[in-house]
């Protein structure tokens, strides 16, 4: 069984997070590996009282450049492949998603 991760991430700490990826052999398909797809997006948000965010002011609405990160995962591997991802994300709240596969061409 496979999962897809979409990860948000500054572009400054895409090839971090590209590389904890992979160091848990996430983006490994048949015989190739390091296999990932990048898109640009904007994102949006608030850091709230309590917060100590990477980029943004206390309070104030942010919007920053980033790249979303798509990449196949083994499900039995997904929980320590998030947990690497964090390790590298300067974000304290990073957004990644994780979805289960039904059908791949896997």
């Amino acid at each position: 069984m496979f999962c897809k991760i979409e990860i948000y991430v500054p572009v400054s700490h895409v090839q971090p997070v590209k590389e904890a990826l992979w160091k848990m052999d996430a983006g490994h398909i048949g015989h190739y590996d390091h296999c990932v797809t990048e898109s640009p997006v904007t994102g949006y948000f608030r850091p709230l009282k309590g917060a100590t965010p990477y980029i943004g002011v206390m309070g104030s609405d942010t919007r920053v450049e980033e790249i979303k990160l798509e990449v196949v995962c083994r499900a039995a591997y997904a929980e320590r492949t998030v947990n690497a991802v964090k390790e590298a994300h300067p974000y304290e709240e990073p957004v990644i998603n994780v979805i289960p596969l039904i059908q791949t061409g896997l």
